[in-house]
């Protein structure tokens, strides 16, 4: 099992900067892959970004060189760096750790931009 909290959410300008945090808690040496994901309402929810075990990071084509996952093993923390929000970046945020074929998802933190 392993448990997931977000935290960071909020509402900021078109133009600024958020940053997120995922904390995680349980079997995280069997991590096999960390990620993000968004969901805006009455739309599906989309990958944002994630990182595998051997530390490659992806991205969404609609934020890349926007954002920036990163992980900090030392203190079982995932963060995700927005910047240059835009209006379409809002949604709700979740991390979710998958291990083997289970996935572990967060309650989400809700991301709003405005103009």
């Amino acid at each position: 099992q392993v448990r997931l909290v977000e935290s960071g959410g909020g509402l900021v300008q078109a133009g600024g900067s958020l940053r997120l945090s995922c904390s995680i808690s349980g079997r995280t040496l069997s991590i096999d892959t960390l990620g993000w994901y968004r969901q805006a309402p009455g739309k599906r929810r989309d990958f944002v970004s994630d990182i595998s075990r051997d530390g490659t990071i992806r991205y969404a084509d609609s934020v890349k060189g926007r954002f920036t996952a990163s992980a900090n093993s030392a203190n079982d923390t995932m963060y995700l760096q927005m910047d240059r929000l835009k209006l379409e970046d809002t949604a709700t945020y979740y991390c979710v750790a998958v291990l083997g074929d289970a996935d572990y998802w967060g309650q989400g933190t809700q991301v709003t931009i405005s103009s």
